[in-house]
């Protein structure tokens, strides 16, 4: 089915208010596209072409140089000089593939000292980046950010509720947020065989934790994700002006599972290929509950987000650290 996952024009939430027809007729479509696929595609994003190409070229750039170069920002686990624990490079050793784990760029040293959570960790940039890279980075992911929140508000809009209640569940140094950058070198063999139709994999079949993952796949492509009631896999096809849009645990959660996380996987590639997620995670201290979207009074029960993700995180390899 080659439209299986749908494509979703959201300019009109990017240029107008969420009550106009046109907006209305978009929250639709991605209220319509969670509960049947859990995957879309979203075009007139308002992220320029040029900045995303820039970007995939600041992680290329990264990934191409030195060893000695990229574990300058590697977790105590591959660099016992460093105190970071959960941002930064991992090697390929790991599961097959490299990737660079960036949180909020807006935290600092000082302020990461003060917050004393293990999330939230200063990543010095400076080690391997150039300032003219970095400056992209922090660009990046403020209109990255911004653009998860449009999402996350058209959601809230579904309920009927006031649209900035977002700001509860999402602030700038408190966000678990993560701009990350997965690196598939040149693999000799898949990670894995899957146990259900004995494909190849490059990346495990799993979902995602957070509220939603927006990322940006090369053209290369191998992303799959699997329909839940038949459990045939579709390719997630590549638009190089589009990014790709899904539904993670956190949201499943919040929505008492009217919009399930949906498994999906990257199909083993021999030649090498770069793409970039965006997972979109509340505050640390954001409670998750079910009041948040069903409810005129919010309860102050629940669990805080930093304990849910530990939870989700212990199945990712990658982050045995």
């Amino acid at each position: 089915m080659k439209n299986y996952i749908p494509t979703i024009d959201i300019s009109p939430l990017i240029k107008n208010n969420f009550n106009s027809t046109k907006s209305l007729e978009t929250i639709k479509k991605i209220d319509k596209a969670c509960i049947d696929v859990g995957f879309f595609q979203i075009i007139g994003h308002g992220i320029p072409l040029n900045k995303i190409i820039k970007i995939c070229s600041v992680g290329e750039k990264f990934f191409n140089s030195p060893n000695t170069n990229k574990l300058k920002l590697a977790p105590k686990k591959w660099n016992k000089f460093n105190v970071n624990k959960y941002r930064g490079y991992f090697p390929s050793d790991v599961n097959g593939k490299e990737g660079l784990d960036i949180g909020d760029l807006l935290v600092g040293k000082k302020y990461s000292k003060t917050v004393k959570n293990q999330y939230i960790e200063y990543l010095n940039l400076n080690k391997a980046f150039s300032k003219s890279s970095i400056d992209l980075l922090k660009d990046y992911y403020n209109l990255i950010f911004l653009l998860s929140e449009k999402l996350f508000q058209s959601v809230i809009t579904l309920y009927k509720k006031d649209i900035k209640i977002s700001k509860l569940a999402f602030q700038r140094l408190k966000t678990l947020s993560t701009l990350r950058f997965n690196y598939y070198p040149n693999q000799t063999k898949p990670v894995e065989i899957s146990k259900e139709d004995g494909v190849a994999l490059g990346c495990e079949t799993h979902v995602d934790s957070g509220i939603f993952t927006i990322l940006y796949q090369n053209k290369k492509g191998g992303l799959q994700v699997q329909n839940r009631n038949t459990k045939k896999w579709y390719d997630v096809p590549f638009n190089k002006k589009a990014l790709v849009v899904n539904t993670g645990l956190a949201l499943e959660y919040l929505t008492k599972g009217k919009f399930k996380a949906t498994n999906h996987r990257v199909l083993w590639n021999k030649s090498k290929r770069l793409s970039v997620p965006f997972f979109f995670e509340p505050s640390y201290d954001f409670k998750i509950n079910n009041s948040f979207l069903h409810s005129n009074k919010i309860e102050k029960d629940g669990i805080f987000y930093e304990k849910f993700l530990n939870k989700s995180l212990e199945k990712f390899v990658e982050y045995q650290r």
